[in-house]
């Protein structure tokens, strides 16, 4: 009967463990980001790249407490759809993302908005944020995905990224908009 107490006690701290946001941003991811942004090019500001990097971790943490993250990204999908999340789905965060680095009015970053199309029938679209050199597209930023991990940033470089195959946001819509209006009975 000890060991069946024990167990539960251990079973229980396990649980109660997994519900907890244990995981803290470290200052050493923060920085290999800032890095990288401030690799983009020479002009960038390391003051902007810095503060960027740093709004992009802690922003993806507080974006997916705000929508009640509870489980993994897909499960999270489901309960929007069904109506039991309201906010969480990948274009949220990239929504919400790309709305907060642009309230910092950076001079020599700017944040572009992705899709990419499912490559197969077991995928669906995804959204994301790309920070970028000023004057530089998409494909020569960074990828900033924080849906991908249920609030814990991604990041990577927009051709480095090999999970998904990034578009922009406007060639996708009107792609989209120009099939659907092709389905249309004439």
């Amino acid at each position: 009967m000890t060991t069946f107490r024990a167990l539960l006690a251990i079973l229980a701290a396990l649980l109660i463990a997994a519900c907890t946001d244990t995981q803290s941003v470290s200052q050493k991811d923060v920085n290999a980001l800032a890095q990288q942004l401030r690799a983009l090019g020479p002009d960038v500001d390391p003051a902007e790249a810095q503060r960027a990097a740093e709004i992009s971790y802690t922003y993806g943490r507080q974006l997916a407490r705000e929508y009640n993250v509870t489980s993994s990204p897909i499960v999270h999908n489901a309960k929007v759809l069904n109506g039991f999340r309201e906010r969480g789905l990948c274009v949220h965060y990239a929504q919400d993302m790309q709305k907060r680095l642009n309230q910092e009015n950076f001079r020599t970053l700017v944040v572009h908005r992705a899709i990419a199309d499912p490559d197969s029938i077991w995928r669906i679209d995804h959204s994301t944020a790309i920070l970028s050199r000023r004057g530089d597209d998409m494909f020569d930023g960074i990828v900033l995905d924080a849906w991908r991990y249920g609030g814990d940033l991604f990041w990577a470089p927009t051709r480095e990224d090999t999970r998904y195959n990034w578009r922009p946001q406007r060639e996708v819509l009107e792609k989209k908009a120009a099939e659907k209006l092709a389905r249309q009975p004439s």
